[in-house]
């Protein structure tokens, strides 16, 4: 079975082929595009999302190859004429194709907001419109499991969070995802081990209700689970009566110190986790055991941690499964992958606008970059602006849901979001490791303010158009609007 690696090219949409096909046969495959992956939205009803996701995009297109079992399985293709969807000569073509477009990515744990470019690719069209579906595949699912990640962390308040949904994981490839994304988002640990030795994940768990019910008493559990573990013993109380599990963790925590050694905790995994949290606190305090943590987990997300917080459960350690590994309430990210600019090979770039009847669908034209304006050492606003195009000394952006909004920018501290990591296909970024990521993200969510950080109504965060590019882009809407 194929694990997360680098996926194969036909990981992708058919009619991204199909497009490659006519890009190829009309002579279109000379052209150069630009184009842009941006989301539409704030997940989960929140401020922000933290990307992630760019070391599997990376790999993928810097293996990305046609090999002969992936043409032979294209050349059965065919049409509703039962003739061969593709030309010999066209798969050939992709036999001969290797990567030669440009690259520009924010880096793993930067946060990012809607309506800014996450990556552009630029470079021959035919290559830059292949690569699109994976691309959205990889970097929406990770950003979306990294945002989630840091909305459950910021409502623990500092408290681990340890990781523990690859069971309940979409498949082998989306656990494997999800547990690297949760870490970049902020989790200390994931119970995933695979996901330990790939990505350098630190791992961590307990054990399961079967240990405890394959015994004849949950005492004899508790003491044989010691014996084999004396160096990580957190015992799972809530098999049969959560405060008689207490007393026997109890007793088995005594054993361990008569021998110089500790137990580590205790999980409630059922009931009233603020109660049965605060019980056990109150026994464990009692029989001198302050040490021992009390670890909850449970069908916890973000809401429900923040709740038991509110209520002081003296819960030490979160295990979040589920809800994080998929991304409970954002099925998807959203992301969209859009064309912005074209030329002849060496001519100047020439803009291209989509025109839709929601304005949210309608893009932005352009060689796109992101300009990050700090102040007073908190993210004060994000500028998009076309790189082609000179900027001002003094700019504003405008707010493209309301052109009314605008916001002089260009004077502030700045920093440029989107950085070189391919050129004419080779590949020029050193790709941080998940533990750097998890840093970046950690530092970029510090200088958030808190009310963009409020998982309930927070305050959205300014992004905006360069005014010049924005006139640009109501001029192109207008002529696109004759024209249709």
């Amino acid at each position: 079975m194929d694990l997360p690696g680098a996926p194969s090219p036909l990981l992708t949409d058919l009619y991204q082929i199909t497009m490659a096909y006519a890009y190829w046969r009309s002579g279109m495959a000379r052209l150069d595009a630009c184009f842009h992956m941006v989301f539409r939205s704030h997940p989960f009803g929140g401020g922000y999302a933290v990307a992630c996701g760019l070391a599997q995009a990376v790999e993928f297109l810097e293996r990305l190859r046609f090999e002969q079992d992936d043409l032979a399985y294209l050349a059965t293709l065919t049409g509703v004429d039962g003739a061969p969807l593709f030309a010999p000569e066209f798969l050939e073509w992709l036999a001969a194709m290797r990567f030669s477009c440009d690259v520009d990515a924010v880096p793993e744990g930067t946060v990012v907001f809607p309506n800014e470019p996450i990556l552009r690719v630029a470079g021959p069209i035919a290559q830059a419109q292949l690569v699109e579906t994976t691309l959205l595949n990889i970097v929406g699912f990770q950003t979306l499991v990294a945002t989630k990640a840091a909305r459950v962390c910021h409502a623990a308040k500092g408290a681990p969070v340890i990781e523990f949904g690859l069971r309940r994981a979409q498949g082998p490839d989306g656990g494997l995802s999800a547990s690297r994304a949760a870490y970049v988002g902020g989790c200390v640990a994931t119970s995933n081990v695979l996901a330990g030795k790939r990505y350098g994940v630190p791992v961590g768990g307990t054990h399961a209700h079967s240990w405890v019910m394959a015994f004849e008493r949950e005492i004899d559990a508790f003491a044989a689970y010691a014996d084999a573990m004396p160096n990580n013993c957190v015992l799972l109380v809530d098999t049969y009566d959560t405060l008689e599990g207490v007393r026997n963790a109890i007793e088995v925590g005594k054993r361990l110190a008569e021998r110089g050694q500790t137990l580590v905790g205790i999980r409630i995994d059922s009931g009233d986790l603020a109660w049965f949290a605060a019980r056990a606190r109150e026994m464990l305090d009692a029989a001198g055991m302050r040490h021992v943590k009390i670890y909850a987990s449970n069908e916890l997300d973000e809401q429900t941690i923040e709740a038991l917080k509110d209520q002081g459960a003296p819960i030490d350690v979160w295990g979040v499964g589920t809800k994080l590994a998929t991304a409970d309430g954002q099925p998807a990210l959203g992301a969209v992958y859009k064309l912005s600019a074209v030329r002849e090979p060496g001519g100047q770039w020439g803009p291209r606008i989509k025109v839709s009847e929601q304005s949210a669908k309608t893009t932005v034209p352009g060689v796109l970059q992101v300009r990050r304006f700090v102040k007073d050492g908190v993210f004060d606003g994000d500028m998009v602006f076309d790189e082609t195009r000179p900027l001002p000394d003094r700019c504003e952006m405008v707010d493209p849901g309301d052109p009314i909004r605008r916001k002089r920018m260009c004077g502030e501290v700045h920093e440029d979001l989107l950085v070189p990591v391919f050129r004419r296909g080779e590949r020029v970024y050193e790709v941080p490791d998940a533990t750097a990521a998890r840093a970046r993200a950690a530092a970029q969510l510090a200088k958030l303010d808190p009310s963009v950080k409020r998982l309930v109504a927070p305050y959205i965060y300014p992004v905006g158009i360069e005014s010049g590019l924005h006139e640009l882009r109501t001029a192109l809407i207008a002529k696109a609007r004759r024209r249709g």
